[in-house]
């Protein structure tokens, strides 16, 4: 078998691994994006929970407040009742409307936050309902996935084993090549050799159209493991090239891509 065969053949595996592959990856890809959006609402949850926990301390601290200027506005009440002198009950008037304003002010306050809090709590409720609906797409996503993957993990595993034995039997400078092309291009890294005219011996690259000299085809007939001077792939024939014309008189010249 010549290089470019055993090339070949490592590369139409290369291709059905790459096709198991793109089904499970097209899985995967899926299952992150609704994981990542499931752990998006759960960190925006937690802030929120924060943000409940902050607004219900500054209203616990606002009645504690409003408790402690009802108490004293009580007391300066019954010692109004029993103040003995005008100046005395000016003094207590004046601390009362003082309490009054305060308490005015915390009062105004706490029902901001009360206000706040219920948004709060709203915004809560709703990211709870999206992220149990979040959470079912994840658990379906999850599903889904590892039903693919033990669908294929069979063959993938057939394949691999297979592509180890196939890679093991190409040299390694032609393995460098063809792994490289195959990490940039994939399944555009070979490329078979399209018949225009047989009798005129005009063949192109299928790849990129370029019309292909007859000594790079020579090098191809004979396993030589060659590369499209244009596109850069590597060349193979899907069925024998008759190179022969009779009354050619010879070769015509061309620059030859060989690896």
């Amino acid at each position: 078998m010549t290089v470019t065969a055993k090339v070949l053949s490592l590369f139409r595996v290369d291709q059905q691994l790459r096709g198991l592959r793109t089904r499970l990856d097209a899985a995967e890809r899926f299952l992150k994006v609704q994981t990542d959006q499931a752990r998006d609402l759960d960190a925006r949850l937690t802030t929120l929970a924060q943000q409940v926990r902050q607004a219900k301390a500054s209203i616990g601290t606002d009645e504690g407040e409003t408790a402690a200027i009802d108490a004293r506005v009580a007391t300066l009440r019954e010692q109004m009742n029993a103040a003995r002198t005008n100046k005395e009950y000016s003094a207590f008037l004046t601390e009362l409307n003082t309490l009054k304003v305060q308490k005015d002010t915390i009062e105004k306050r706490e029902l901001e936050q009360m206000e706040r809090l219920q948004a709060l709590e709203k915004q809560v409720g709703e990211l709870e309902t999206q992220k149990a609906e979040r959470s079912k797409i994840v658990e379906k996503a999850t599903a889904e996935r590892d039903a693919k993957a033990a669908e294929i993990k069979d063959r993938v595993a057939e394949l691999t084993a297979q592509r180890a034995t196939l890679a093991a039997a190409v040299p390694k400078d032609a393995l460098r090549i063809f792994e490289e092309l195959v990490a940039s291009r994939g399944d555009e890294a070979m490329s078979h050799v399209e018949v225009l005219d047989r009798r005129a011996h005009e063949y192109t690259c299928a790849g990129c159209q370029m019309t292909l000299p007859v000594e790079t085809l020579n090098h191809i007939v004979r396993g030589t493991l060659v590369r499209c001077a244009n596109c850069q792939c590597i060349l193979f024939a899907e069925a024998e090239l008759d190179l022969h014309k009779p009354g050619s008189g010879g070769k015509k010249k061309a620059k030859e891509a060989e690896v």
